[in-house]
């Protein structure tokens, strides 16, 4: 928890009520393992960040398949300037991340819809182990304003993956791709790549 004040400056105790949400409501409510617990800052929190330089700033974002909150919650702790809406098909997920916005009274929407389903158009979109690529691109394409960029936290298989939406990248025509492999106390924790509308 070093980073806590460095890292969410206006919101560090908001912060650390995520954390202790996780560790316990999350858990119960089968969100995350009970393993997680203990790499809950490193692995998840502080991992879910890496995107946030990626994010320009005021920018409309949604998370796609938040799940638990990660990394939208981490990621609106991070950067209030943002406009935050998390997406999330699932009833009891959705309950999750309503509970603890309104726990903290904060402004994040949660919408409880698939990313395919979005009416909206954003300037970014993340995910983070929702589906690959081949399935992950065509979805969520639509969903971008023109110049805006899908920021993805994706593992060691990014470069496979890619290679398999070959075909789906040519029918999207992405402006710019670019990989990221971002350092946080050192360690590379996790790949980021970016695909410009």
């Amino acid at each position: 928890m070093k980073h806590l004040l460095q890292l969410f400056p206006q919101r560090s105790v908001e912060a650390k009520a995520y954390a202790d949400f996780l560790a316990t409501a999350g858990v119960e409510r089968g969100l995350i393992g009970p393993r997680e617990v203990e790499r809950l800052w490193e692995r998840h929190i502080y991992n879910s960040l890496l995107v946030t330089p990626f994010l320009a700033e005021g920018a409309s974002v949604a998370d796609i398949g938040s799940g638990a909150g990660l990394p939208g919650i981490p990621i609106a702790l991070a950067r209030p300037d943002l406009k935050m809406t998390l997406v999330e098909p699932l009833l009891r997920r959705a309950n999750f991340l309503i509970e603890f916005r309104d726990s903290q009274s904060l402004d994040f929407e949660v919408l409880r819809c698939r990313g395919e389903e979005l009416t909206t158009t954003y300037h970014h979109l993340t995910a983070r182990a929702v589906a690959p690529l081949t399935r992950l691109l065509p979805l969520l394409w639509p969903a971008l304003k023109p110049g805006g960029s899908l920021v993805l936290l994706k593992g060691e298989n990014l470069t496979q993956e890619l290679a398999d939406a070959k075909a789906v990248l040519a029918r999207i025509k992405p402006v710019e791709i670019s990989q990221h492999a971002p350092l946080l106390e050192g360690e590379i924790t996790g790949k980021i790549l970016v695909l410009r509308k």
